[in-house]
């Protein structure tokens, strides 16, 4: 019997059972929300074909309407009802998908999919996830699901089912865990509607990797709406401010560490210097220094290569100070003795506990 743990009346995490997968596919079915594991990370998904569910997706995550969603397919056979694939988009296709790619694509008008998914756009986002929990459900729910990451918009994603359950406490979901997702960073997205393929979001995919199979890959135009997740300016973000590219932690701070060379005491994505694992661990350390006390995570370099070019790109994002009127002191770039734009407020030190690495 699938165990269950209930975390608010109406947040349910569930054992991703058979019969687990069955009862949530059924939601799905019905318009319900799910939250499920990927590869990547855990998604938050509704049946993309109908637009009160991806509405609910849209309310529960209190995500902007404009920033489009990734539909999730069991393969390109299913991915290609709803969009127009070329050539590269096949190519790419069928080299990494299953997998930590998304492909930006010409939507289908008879595709049937909600225009609320890729906010009104012609175009859609599609991927098909390497994760037999993801596959089970899409195939028992006989619907592609729309789900971006299972957090509140802008927050730091989720890697395992407890972290879905905190962040989404009464959306309603019933939360499939299925323990931490492998990867643990988004996977690509290439726009591959042009000539030359336009990478969206560094992820899953190194870039190296995927020029080497189509060429040099262009780059989004500025002002233009999103056209697929984790594009705005300000995402993947803690409730603290975010110091990059620092030596060591200062009075008030909170390290998060890569590399031997780092302190012991510091939390470290990964103290073999590993870009793997570090992408693993990046969102869940991240929301382990997320806490009352500490007034700013600062985070060591990472290097600009492969998946530490994502890496990057998700900590860049974290960092940007919110828009808006009355933000904190930590983003009003005020001259004064206990804080500079670099490293936010000075608080008094919160030590962290002990933490056993390998």
């Amino acid at each position: 019997m699938a165990e269950t743990r209930v975390i608010d009346p109406q947040a349910e995490v569930i054992e991703a059972t058979p019969g687990a997968i069955a009862r949530a596919a059924g939601l799905v079915r019905d318009g319900g929300l799910v939250a499920f594991p990927t590869e990547t990370v855990y998604g938050l998904g509704a049946d993309a074909t109908n637009d009160d569910a991806v509405a609910a997706i849209f309310a529960a995550k209190e995500r902007p309407t404009f920033n489009p969603l990734i539909v999730h397919c069991a393969d390109r056979d299913q991915a290609e009802r709803y969009v127009a694939f070329n050539d590269q988009a096949r190519l790419l296709a069928d080299t990494f998908w299953p997998g930590p790619l998304t492909l930006v694509l010409p939507r289908k008008a008879e595709g049937g999919i909600s225009l609320l998914v890729s906010a009104g756009l012609d175009t859609l986002a599609v991927r098909v996830p390497d994760s037999p929990i993801a596959q089970a459900l899409i195939r028992t729910a006989e619907r592609p699901l729309a789900a971006p990451s299972a957090n509140k918009s802008g927050e730091i994603s989720t890697t395992v089912a407890m972290h879905v359950a905190h962040s989404l406490p009464k959306a309603g979901v019933l939360v499939l865990d299925g323990g931490r997702c492998r990867l643990g960073l988004e996977s690509t997205v290439v726009d591959v509607t042009g000539d030359t393929p336009v990478l969206l979001r560094p992820g899953g995919v190194p870039e190296e990797v995927l020029a080497a199979l189509v060429g040099p890959l262009g780059r989004p135009g500025n002002g233009s709406a999103p056209r697929s997740p984790g594009m705005l300016k300000r995402h993947y973000a803690p409730s603290i401010p975010i110091r990059l590219n620092a030596e060591g932690g200062r009075k008030g701070e909170a390290l998060l560490a890569f590399g031997p060379n780092a302190p012991r005491r510091a939390l470290n994505l990964s103290r073999k210097g590993d870009l793997q694992e570090a992408a693993a661990n990046l969102f869940a350390m991240l929301r382990l220094l997320d806490q009352p006390g500490i007034g700013c995570i600062a985070v060591m370099p990472i290097p600009d290569q492969g998946l530490g070019r994502a890496i990057n790109d998700r900590l860049r994002r974290a960092a940007t100070p919110p828009d808006g009127a009355d933000r904190p002191p930590a983003w009003n770039g005020e001259q004064r003795d206990d804080w500079n734009d670099e490293r936010g407020p000075a608080v008094p030190c919160t030590p962290l506990p002990d933490v056993e690495q390998d």
